[in-house]
């Protein structure tokens, strides 16, 4: 089985296998055939006996066995081959040899995440079939191994006083050189006593440590020693066990004890490092006093004995020098448990990991290849080119296999040097964010390649960025606020604009352009931005101006930023105060309690502030009204009698609070209003006498004529309702009258034809009792009126008149005969009859003269007599069909 694209294994498989041709090849040979280097990955298990099959190269590579001469398959590493695999020369196929394969000792110094890996270059002869192969066979692990403890017996110190729940780690833990699951996976005591317990915490290594948790109080004078056993059991099918002795001794307390300043410490350190260097210093602290804070380090005890001897702790100090000299070859990093103890106290535990950089001899050689423009040593990047654009190839050369060379970067700036993909000793300087002329436009970068000896070279680089327009002019206020007075000269000053561009040359040259929104009286000089208004402003016309100002570059493509330009007029005296109404007339009905608010008088000044303030005062009857200054309410000192007086007329003047102060005056009319005692007066039909033709054929919902009056008074006591209170002829609910216009409507079809009468009632609202006039309105049902005398005859006819229906003003009227008889005086209407007919011209005349002078009175003057309400707005209208209808009759 195997996989040629995994990824870590690749890269690694890559650099090994360059190195190994550059034991065989010249140079120019292996940069000429690296290309055609094929790698292939296997995975066994450990311990497989002899003989087991790997893989087959030769298959897996897809390969011709029928070419003439044959293929050829040989190791160079011969003691890889004998110890572990065995290799068929024509077939490729890979077998394992005599010797087992243990993971632990084939890479003991690999750390888990690592896995083990047995690596082979294996050539393909003769040389017209040449290629390197490299062969990866993971070794994977099984469950050969149980774990261990360091030691046959633990030895722990539990103070007597620990609190329940109170934790102590068990630092001897034991150690299973299998990986994963079946490395240890948990602790357990065979005996608790009822008052211990195991718990494990995994640290950021993956490593398991057993704590030992007190479960219940702990008395040193009962029992001051418990002895069990500690289990460690791993994660394996069966599982596999390990036991130590593990002795608990109960002391006395000490309530501080020492923590380590840093519990994790990363050292590099060269394998060619002399004996006796510094390495790190560990710093602990107890804050006791005196021999409770006394501190002394040690190693844990899982720490192996030849590590302790390669690395010397003081114990006072926490000093840790190295006291050997290293093995760089075989060993790459070691791992170092210090304990600080203090007295009675539980040791605290830091880890020092010790990094293992292997010397290599020989100065490296450093060639640039430059992808971004340069010249004699300066590379120019303009300031828009993005993050991570690439700017130079570096390769590192003369390196011995033996070697490592750190290659990295020198100097400040967004920049960095790293490894390209899976080249090996090919490094890419590249940015790591956008340049910015602005800030810096030039860059000085040394990349320096140091091999292990410490032999460096350098290689000088300098970065030119060049600008381009990539900023736009800024304001030094995005808000512009302007007050100036109104009625200003033309060309008035208002202020600079003044705004900034970082760009170099012409592309930070600005002009100033007024926005689109800018009203045509304010100009910007396009040069120094002096801002002005080319007209004198008026407060009162507009108080605020608000528009936009732009600050254009010359660039390409060209940039701009705008401010918002707020310009406030501010106010002068120049209006007077204005009364809303040229003149106020006000009602007040007579008897008005003294000091009783007749009417507001509003005004208003177009100017702000005190210059708007306006007070009011009367200059002419003081001694009988009165006026509030800031309201304007206008009342009376004492009650008003209209009988006394019923008109008058005061002059009020009102000034503001500007300097000079300016003024106006307006006339007030107070008239006085009488009570209800005036009934509404019937103006059509003019007469009980009078009557109207209808057809017989008029449709129901027709409206035929209509009952108008007027009423002297005003208000509600002029607001007039009208309702039909008897009837004659017809049949009940022929006809209605609309209560608020008077108009009569026919309601069901006339089947007769001759005299139908109806009782109208006109009735006012007044209080505290309405006032009512009655009128009689006759119809004549027929085709034409051929027999005038006759119809005359019927209106003189006595007769009783049917209810209709009830008066809208229920218990206002006394109901008798006396008051509703229809033909009281019948000689007297048939007189009145005759003479109706003489006089209808007469009549006609008479009436439109009346009402026409009564409109154009009531239009010029507020008379005592008002017409209703309803008809302020279409009187005139009304008055032309009155006359209408009278005209018809």
């Amino acid at each position: 089985m195997f996989d040629s694209r995994h990824p870590s294994l690749s890269n690694r498989g890559g650099i090994w296998g360059l190195c190994i041709l550059l034991l065989y090849t010249s140079p120019l040979s292996c940069f000429a055939n690296f290309s055609q280097a094929k790698e292939l990955i296997y995975k066994i298990k450990e311990g497989l006996p002899r003989g087991t099959f790997i893989g087959a190269i030769g298959v897996d590579l897809h390969l011709d066995f029928t070419v003439e001469p044959p293929f050829l398959f040989t190791l160079p590493q011969k003691k890889v081959s004998g110890q572990y695999v065995n290799l068929n020369n024509t077939t490729g196929e890979l077998y394992t040899s005599a010797t087992e394969i243990d993971r632990e000792t084939l890479c003991a110094d690999t750390s888990e995440g690592q896995g083990c890996v047995l690596s082979l270059d294996v050539f393909l002869l003769p040389q017209q079939y040449f290629q390197l192969i490299k062969v990866k066979i993971l070794i994977e692990d099984v469950n050969d191994n149980r774990p261990k403890f360091p030691v046959d017996e633990i030895c722990m110190s539990v103070p007597e006083n620990a609190p329940v729940n109170a934790r102590y780690a068990v630092e001897q833990s034991a150690v299973d050189p299998d990986l994963a699951r079946h490395g240890v996976q948990t602790y357990w005591l065979v005996n608790d006593f009822g008052v211990f317990t195991l718990d494990v915490e995994e640290n950021d290594g993956g490593e398991l440590t057993p704590f030992l948790i007190v479960t219940e109080a702990l008395d040193r004078e009962t029992q001051a020693e418990y002895v069990t056993d500690i289990i460690a059991e791993d994660g394996g099918t069966p599982p596999l066990l390990g036991a130590a002795t593990l002795k608990i001794v109960i002391t006395d307390v000490n309530d501080n004890c020492p923590q380590f300043s840093e519990s994790h410490i990363n050292v590099t350190l060269h394998g060619n490092t002399s004996k006796g260097a510094h390495l790190a210093r560990l710093h602990a602290f107890d804050p006791d006093l005196g021999a409770n804070a006394q501190i002394s380090y040690a190693y844990s005890e899982r720490v192996p004995r030849d590590t302790r001897g390669l690395f010397h702790l003081d114990r006072i100090t926490g000093v840790i020098k190295l006291a050997a000299k290293i093995d760089a070859v075989t060993s790459t990093f070691y791992k170092l448990t210090v304990l600080a103890n203090g007295p009675g106290c539980i040791p605290a535990v830091a880890t020092v990991t010790v990094h293992i950089i292997r010397v290599v001899t020989g100065p490296p050689a450093v060639i640039p290849r430059y992808i971004a423009p340069e010249k004699d040593g300066v590379v120019t990047l303009k300031e828009s080119e993005p993050a991570f654009s690439p700017i130079a190839f570096f390769t590192v050369k003369n390196i011995d296999m033996n070697q490592r060379v750190d290659c990295h970067l020198e100097g400040a700036g967004p920049f960095r040097l790293g490894p390209y993909q899976q080249f090996k000793n090919e490094y890419l300087l590249e940015t790591t964010e956008p340049l910015d002329y602005e800030k810096i436009q030039e860059y000085e970068l040394i990349v320096v390649a140091k091999n292990t000896p410490g032999v460096v070279i350098k290689t000088l680089l300098k970065v030119q960025v060049l600008d381009e327009n990539d900023n736009a002019p800024v304001f030094q206020q995005s808000l512009v606020e302007i007050s100036v007075e109104e009625n200003n000269p033309p060309n008035t000053f208002l202020t600079q604009l003044q705004a900034s561009d970082q760009d170099s040359e012409g592309r930070g040259e600005v002009i100033y352009l007024l926005g689109g929104d800018s009203p045509g009286i304010f100009a910007v000089d396009r040069v120094t931005g002096v801002l002005t208004v080319t007209t004198s402003l008026d407060r009162e016309d507009k108080e605020t101006y608000r528009f936009i100002v732009r600050a254009v570059d010359q660039g390409t493509p060209r940039r701009e930023s705008i401010a918002t330009v707020v310009v406030t007029v501010q106010d002068r005296n120049d209006n007077s105060p204005r009364f809303i109404n040229k003149d106020f007339t006000f009602f007040v009905p007579e008897n008005f309690p003294g000091y009783g608010e007749i009417g507001v008088l509003s005004v208003t000044d177009a100017d702000a502030g005190e210059n708007g303030w306006v007070a009011l005062s009367i200059l002419n009857g003081t001694d009988i009204f009165m006026i509030d200054t800031g309201r304007g309410a206008l009342r009376a000192k004492t009650s008003l009698d209209r009988e006394q007086q019923g008109t008058y007329q005061l002059w009020i003047e009102a000034v503001d609070g500007g300097e000079p102060a300016l003024s106006c005056v307006t006339m007030v009319t107070v008239l006085l209003l009488d009570v209800n005692d005036n009934p509404p007066i019937v103006l059509f039909p003019q007469s009980n006498q009078s009557y109207m033709l209808v057809l017989p054929n008029t449709l129901p919902g027709t409206s035929i004529t209509e009952v108008y009056a007027v009423d002297k008074d005003t208000g509600m006591n002029a607001v007039i309702a009208y309702s039909i209170i008897k009837r004659k002829g017809g049949e009940p609910g022929s006809f209605a009258i609309d209560p608020e216009t008077g108009n009569i409507t026919l309601k069901r079809e006339l089947s007769n034809r001759g005299l139908y009468s109806l009782l109208v009632k006109v009735s006012d609202h007044g209080q505290p009792e309405p006032l009512y006039s009655t009128v009689m309105v006759n119809f004549f049902v027929n085709e034409t009126v051929s027999n005038e005398s006759y119809i005359q005859s019927l209106l003189t006819r006595e007769a009783d008149i049917e209810i209709e229906e009830r008066p809208w003003y229920i218990g206002q009227m006394t109901e008798g005969p006396e008051r509703y008889e229809l033909f009281p005086c019948q000689p007297v209407l048939i007189v009145l009859s005759v003479a109706c007919l003489g006089l209808f011209f007469s009549v006609v005349t008479l009436t439109s003269y009346i009402c026409c002078k009564r409109f154009k009175k009531h239009r010029k003057k507020q008379s005592e007599v008002e017409m209703p309400l309803k008809m302020k707005n279409d009187s005139m209208q009304v008055m032309n069909r009155k006359l209408r209808q009278i005209s018809n009759i």
